[in-house]
């Protein structure tokens, strides 16, 4: 498919104008659903023919000019049936023997993944504080992928991408970046240097907590190539009717983003004099140890908040127990806000503190979401 050239218009507009069909009398508006497992095909199947569903559906075809487009990306988006399957695809271009850098702190999903292949590819994994620069620089030599999140999922660590990405492609060292907290709407990777970025399109894309898919990207044709194939063979593919519903909820992508993004400030500078907190993690507070980074990096601080209960993990669990609005919840980036203590699940990291609850910050009314929290960590207590 060639994508229609959306390079000037800001990235906004891009997320309402991308994906459409043709300007052309009778046209719809929006790109129909195509359910269908196979299509017509005499022959020998011919370059571009779609042939069967689990190789392409035209479904895909907008959704993947969409997020090619606001990653500034010339070849198309691969979407994937999960952002865990965008994941396994990024991490399937290690081979046997391979030494990757990841962070110590990233989705528990991934580090999951990564320790699997460790125990059966006999990957070298080098596990670093990704805010710790030099750290990562020494770690690089002699790897073969670094596998890159920042801010980092639930410590809001804010990387030194730039230098990273640099060092990285000066020593010969394949890179991925987990855009999934900051969206292409604050943050390009591949503009920076990364051969290849991963989302989970289930968050802050689709946006509504009602579609699971995940999204892979690279302007590399080999590596397009290769992860085509492999999608293809391992059959990983999203359904027809979400793909839909993630275009369709990427169109209000930056208005829910900003919304968020904006209830998130306020709650962190709130929160951060709360008695019942002792730290709060959020890179758009000045105190916070990214917040020099993430100012000159980021378009935006994001809506992600780490808050840590004085009282310890069991007052966090009253804390969430007690909440009204907000909903104890995994997952984020939709437009409700939702709450976890991330230390309930036993693959978290041991460094993650025990009391850390991570905040998805929605779209609510600011003043609605911090009385429910205020409430909830007076009860807590």
């Amino acid at each position: 498919m060639t994508r229609p050239d959306f390079a000037p218009l800001a990235p906004d507009t891009v997320v309402v104008s991308a994906g459409r069909p043709p300007h052309a009398v009778d046209q719809p508006v929006n790109p129909p659903i195509v359910l269908s497992s196979t299509f017509y095909s005499l022959g020998v199947p011919g370059a571009g023919e779609k042939v069967y569903g689990r190789f392409t559906n035209p479904t895909w075809d907008p959704l993947e000019e969409m997020i090619a487009t606001l990653e500034d990306c010339d070849l198309p988006a691969l979407a994937y049936a999960s952002g865990m399957a965008a994941v396994a695809a990024g991490l399937s271009l290690l081979a046997p023997g391979n030494t990757i850098v990841i962070p110590s702190h990233a989705y528990n999903g991934s580090l999951a993944l990564v320790a699997e292949l460790e125990a059966t590819l006999g990957l070298t994994v080098r596990r670093v504080d990704l805010a710790d620069t030099n750290a990562v620089l020494a770690a690089l030599v002699g790897a073969d992928m670094a596998w890159l999140e920042s801010p980092t999922n639930p410590m809001l660590e804010v990387a030194d991408l730039p230098v990273l990405l640099k060092a990285a492609k000066d020593a010969g060292v394949l890179t991925v970046v987990d855009n999934t907290f900051s969206t292409p709407l604050r943050q390009r990777p591949l503009q920076q240097g990364a051969d290849v970025v991963v989302h989970s399109a289930t968050k802050y894309m689709g946006g509504h907590s009602d579609v699971v898919l995940g999204a892979v990207v690279t302007r590399n044709p080999e590596l397009h190539a290769r992860l085509h194939s492999m999608r293809t063979l391992h059959g990983a593919i999203p359904g027809p009717f979400e793909a839909w519903l993630t275009l369709r909820g990427i169109r209000t992508m930056a208005l829910r983003l900003d919304k968020a993004e904006a209830n998130a400030g306020e709650l962190a500078r709130r929160l951060a004099e709360h008695p019942a907190i002792s730290l709060v993690r959020y890179p758009g507070l000045p105190q916070d140890p990214g917040y020099a980074r993430a100012a000159e990096q980021l378009e935006g601080f994001g809506a992600i908040i780490g808050i840590e209960i004085a009282a310890g993990p069991e007052a966090a669990d009253r804390m969430l127990a007690a909440l009204q609005l907000w909903t104890p919840a995994t997952s984020l980036g939709g437009v409700e806000s939702l709450a976890e203590r991330r230390r309930r699940h036993p693959g978290e990291p041991g460094t993650v503190p025990e009391n850390l609850v991570r905040l998805s910050v929605g779209i609510e009314n600011v003043e609605d979401l911090y009385a429910d929290l205020h409430a909830a960590l007076s009860e807590s207590r």
